[in-house]
């Protein structure tokens, strides 16, 4: 169960990133293409903290940023490679979608760390207070609050200087609605996910005694 959660949690990850370049348009709200799978990677956290503890959780989410890395390290060295010669006309897309700056890379990493360290901690402070009940307090809690950190870290990173501090504020407002959405549609897959767990492979949750 670690590894399938692990790779749900860094393929959802690295979708994130890929998928970031796009963006969706869905009234007046605009927002990546890489939302959907990056609010994934908070209910991957949450289900694998449920079960297996802060510590280990935390260690996942250091994964997850070291697979960050590498994606980006791999991804730069793919477009500086010299193209085969009849395709050479797909080179500056390629680089184009591929290649965010270095400005977003450092947004983005920056804003992972910090929401998703939140997220593990916020979801067993709030498990401790509860004694293990209620989940979908603690997922939500947890989830929605680093959603807003997440996105208030990366876009005044990757975007001050660049826009007014209104604009800056509106696209919060804007993407934060999104995640905010997710995050609430998410906790019937938490339940979901925890039964799940529980019933196929007989683990406990950390907040069981004798787990």
């Amino acid at each position: 169960m670690r590894v399938v959660l692990t790779s749900l949690f860094t393929a959802s990850l690295v979708v994130a990133n890929l998928a970031a370049s796009k963006l969706i348009q869905v009234w007046w709200l605009i927002f990546p293409a890489g939302t959907l799978a990056y609010c994934i990677t908070f209910l991957c956290t949450d289900v694998y903290a449920e079960f297996f503890g802060k510590r280990e959780t935390e260690f996942v989410v250091l994964a997850g940023f070291v697979a960050n890395v590498l994606m980006v390290v791999l991804i730069k060295l793919s477009i500086a490679a010299p193209i085969a010669p009849f395709q050479s006309e797909y080179q500056e897309v390629y680089a184009q979608v591929l290649g965010p700056t270095e400005r977003i890379v450092l947004a983005s990493m920056a804003a992972y760390l910090v929401a998703q360290s939140h997220d593990v901690w916020a979801y067993h402070l709030w498990g401790r207070l509860t004694g293990g009940k209620h989940l979908w307090l603690r997922n939500n809690a947890s989830t929605m609050v680093s959603q807003l950190i997440d996105t208030a870290v990366f876009t005044f990173i990757a975007y001050w200087g660049v826009a007014p501090l209104n604009t800056l504020l509106s696209m919060v407002l804007a993407l934060y609605i999104v995640k905010w959405f997710i995050a609430l549609c998410d906790t019937p897959f938490c339940y979901l996910s925890v039964y799940a767990v529980r019933r196929f492979t007989g683990l406990k949750p950390v907040w069981v005694k004798g787990a």
